[in-house]
């Protein structure tokens, strides 16, 4: 049974489609008749007035058996003529009939040749899509919410199409070779070194300098048991244990001092080393060998980490989840600044001349190029496809397609005729 839309309705027949090849089929039968009855209605006409002239009928009756005799003529002219486009004429294999069907692969070329000659050079091509103005259709057809949600949509359809169809391994494996390595393969220490010293030149290492000394000063507030601990713990054993809490007390108050001194005074001694290393150590990064091979050494320990490779391993899989989610559900954050990133394009080449020039040119030039490059390629679509079909075959399409049109020339040769054979019959009947 066929299917039915929701309104009740068929399917409407797509352009070329089998209800339309059989109504051009039933056109060209209906016009074959009516070019066939002008040629039998001449025949009659010539039948009857050579009758009537025999019979001793007035003189103009001799006018109407040259006009039909010359329309008889010109509408078998016309039959032989158009038929041999498409085969023998009655089965004979008469030179020059069937013209498509020997021709084929002929027409097909010079239709190829033709289409490369005049529809896809350079300046054809350029002159029309400078008058469609792409970029202005493009971007009052963006510009609105529903076109650019439409668009939003099929793009996320891209996305998910193309995620399914790469595989894990396959992504994994570029990944690995496109980053990794090229991670591996370049020394880290003079660009992390030129970075440290630009960071370092600018200040934005004092917040962190800052930061560590407030850390050490609360840790050491925050735990003299600790040092005093560990004061005892290496004093002699044959020390009293009041001179070794006194002298825990006293080293205690020393390093808590000290640690106070240094996160208060911005010029102290020990900030001033720690810039001090900190620069050579950039410099270090960038000049020195042995710190160049230490930092390597660091990247391949780090690169090689169980925990790291893990990271990188998941990668692929943690951005295509992500990915596909964002793509799927229409109010996720990815899809609405695609959404309205494609508005705003569209705003702007409706209203940016400059930009919408600039598309246009990027445009124009595009198709030169594949015009100009790959216009062969393209026209071999026309030439291939001919030369595949079959002759006969070949012959029943053009004529499916053309052949109601041409019975008009058999009409038309009837009818010409006619007038033409009254015409010489006339002027020989007044000169003779």
């Amino acid at each position: 049974m066929e299917q039915l839309t929701s309104a009740g309705a068929r399917p409407a027949e797509p352009p070329g489609g089998i209800a339309d090849e059989e109504a051009k089929r039933r056109g060209l039968r209906r016009m074959k008749l009516v070019a066939l009855s002008f040629l039998l209605g001449a025949t009659v006409l010539f039948l009857l007035a050579s009758w009537a002239e025999a019979a001793g009928w007035p003189v103009w009756v001799g006018y109407v058996r040259a006009a039909a005799e010359a329309g008889m003529v010109g509408a078998l002219a016309d039959w032989f003529a158009v038929t041999a486009l498409f085969r023998h004429p009655l089965g004979i294999k008469i030179p020059h009939t069937a013209i498509i069907p020997n021709k084929k692969n002929v027409l097909g070329n010079s239709l190829g040749d033709f289409v490369g000659a005049n529809f896809l050079s350079e300046p054809v091509v350029r002159d029309k899509l400078r008058r469609i103005e792409i970029s202005a259709r493009l971007g009052g057809w963006l510009s609105r919410p529903e076109n650019a949600d439409r668009v939003t949509a099929e793009l996320a359809t891209v996305v998910r199409g193309a995620v399914a169809v790469l595989r894990d391994e396959d992504v994994q494996a570029v990944m690995e070779h496109a980053v990794v390595r090229r991670v591996l393969d370049r020394p880290w220490g003079p660009p992390l070194g030129k970075l440290l010293e630009q960071v370092f030149a600018d200040g934005a290492h004092y917040k962190l300098v800052d930061l560590v000394c407030d850390r050490a000063y609360e840790w050491v507030r925050d735990n003299h048991n600790t040092v005093l601990r560990v004061v005892s713990d290496r004093a002699p054993s044959w020390s009293p244990r009041f001179v070794d809490e006194m002298l825990a007390d006293k080293v205690y108050g020393e390093v808590l001092s000290f640690a106070w001194a240094v996160k208060t005074d911005v010029n102290h001694p020990m900030r001033l080393a720690v810039d001090r290393f900190l620069t050579e150590f950039a410099h270090d990064l960038q000049k020195d060998p042995e710190t160049m091979a230490r930092a390597e050494q660091v990247k391949q320990q780090l690169v090689e980490h169980p925990e790291v490779q893990n990271l990188i391993g998941s990668a692929w899989s943690t951005a295509k989840d992500m990915l596909l989610t964002a793509a799927e559900d229409p109010s996720s954050e990815l899809r609405r600044r695609v959404r309205a990133g494609l508005c705003e394009l569209g705003d702007r080449l409706v209203t940016d001349r400059s930009l919408a020039a600039k598309v246009d040119g990027w445009v124009e030039s595009a198709a030169a190029h594949v015009v100009n490059n790959y216009a062969t390629e393209i026209t071999t679509i026309i030439t291939d496809t001919v030369e595949r079909w079959d002759a006969a075959e070949t012959s029943r399409k053009v004529e499916l397609q053309v052949g109601r049109d041409l019975q008009f020339i058999r009409i038309n040769g009837t009818v010409v005729g006619a007038l033409a054979g009254l015409v010489i019959h006339t002027v020989a009947h007044l000169l003779f």
